[in-house]
């Protein structure tokens, strides 16, 4: 059963293979890339440049480098099995194991939407001074509608127009700064662990590598199908989705680098301290002219806008999976897992009390639910039973456990850093 946005009955049409064919596949990544240029990495990003300079610049690298390699297997399992990675959850693992895994996958997705909300919801106290609250009640009534009422294709442009603001608006705040890019290119290869930085680095960490993304890929890279049963159209497919990724994940990093980098170069070496992104944008205005607090403040509600949509998808993507059906937004399941993931989030929103630690901790819980997730795209994607002829290589498989090992091993120094 395949939702309705994924095109398998064309089987005439036999796309030719180019540049301008290629910019059909283009879509898939950078919704994707939404979602971790998202309001929960503006304040982890800002947090890191505030507080630590460029020296947290690697995580951004090795999560990244992680990201690429995650998303592509995750849409590789997309492709060559035509299910998404919570309907192969449950139809490949017991109802305990898939159960467990994607009720964790629900409340990472409920984790994000607050994120995704709450920036959303400051960006619009920035700019027309809406209390949070009601700001909040207008960003989920507008996801909502577009959610409900537009179709995929549609939603997917107005996301990369929203990618491209977001990236613009942040080359024209770096124009403003002075910035040591020798130190600047140090630190994003050598790995160093401040004291006190490991929140801020799980922080990182789990608003690059979100768990969300890794069920949302896997559904919407279903969207450029044209022929399963032809074997060249989908070796041509997995081709042109990793060039997709890659690009997309690449713009991705330099955004997020762009944040800390920004960060570093304005409120670390002035010793300003940020505890609020209202604060961040504020202190803009005195170092760069009042133009970079205003570009500041749209580039945030266009981050939480468009990644409150793709975290709406994934909510709706991963409770369907629960009930062994795709996404579709006309489906009852589709549309409950939707409400779950944005109206919950909203619910906590009203009884936050510090907005700035919230978003950080929301990508904390991020890192916490990643290992599980990624375990289960391990499993399912080195299963021949699952994938066929399109199963794991072994190098594969043994660089994705890397990474889990990797990931699971900050979730311990996380842990004991609360001991």
């Amino acid at each position: 059963m395949f939702s309705f946005f994924k095109n398998i009955d064309n089987k005439d049409h036999k796309p030719t293979y180019g540049i301008l064919k290629f910019l059909k596949y283009i879509g898939p990544g950078l919704l994707v890339t939404v979602g971790f240029i998202d309001p929960g990495n503006w304040a982890s990003n800002i947090a890191a440049g505030a507080n630590f300079g460029f020296t947290l610049l690697w995580m951004v690298t090795m999560s990244t480098i992680m990201l690429i390699i995650l998303q592509h297997n995750v849409a590789h399992l997309g492709i060559a099995t035509g299910l998404c990675l919570s309907e192969a959850a449950t139809k490949y693992t017991s109802p305990l194991i898939s159960r467990t895994i994607l009720g964790s996958a629900m409340v990472a997705s409920v984790s994000t939407s607050l994120a995704e909300i709450l920036g959303g919801a400051i960006a619009l106290q920035m700019l027309f001074g809406i209390p949070i609250p009601a700001a909040a009640i207008l960003v989920v009534l507008f996801v909502g509608v577009m959610l409900v009422t537009n179709s995929y294709a549609f939603i997917e442009k107005i996301i990369i127009a929203f990618v491209s603001i977001i990236g613009l608006s942040f080359l024209y705040e770096l124009s403003l700064v002075d910035i040591d890019w020798v130190q600047a290119g140090i630190s994003w290869v050598v790995p160093t662990i401040p004291e006190g930085s490991i929140l801020i680095v799980m922080s990182v960490l789990g608003a690059v590598v979100m768990p969300h993304n890794l069920f949302l890929h896997s559904e919407i890279i279903q969207s450029r199908q044209w022929n399963l049963e032809n074997e060249e159209v989908i070796k041509k497919q997995l081709d042109y989705e990793f060039v997709d990724t890659l690009v997309s994940m690449l713009v991705g990093w330099a955004i997020n680098s762009a944040m800390i980098i920004l960060a570093a170069a304005t409120f670390y070496l002035h010793h300003d301290k940020v505890d609020e992104l209202q604060q961040a944008q504020t202190m803009l205005g005195p170092l760069l002219g009042n133009h970079a607090g205003v570009v500041f403040a749209i580039a945030l509600l266009f981050a939480g806008i468009a990644s409150s949509i793709t975290s709406g998808m994934a909510g709706g993507s991963i409770f369907a999976g629960l009930f062994s059906e795709p996404y579709d937004v006309k489906d009852n399941h589709s549309r409950l897992g939707i409400a779950l993931s944005l109206i919950t989030a909203l619910l906590l929103i009203f009884i936050i009390g510090s907005p700035f630690k919230a978003l950080i901790i929301s990508q904390m819980i991020l890192s916490v639910q990643l290992p599980f997730t990624i375990f289960l795209q391990i499993y399912l994607t080195s299963s021949k039973e699952v994938m066929g002829k399109y199963v794991n290589t072994k190098s594969t498989t043994v660089l994705m456990l890397l990474i889990g090992l990797i990931v699971t091993f900050l979730n311990v120094l996380l842990f004991m850093s609360f001991l």
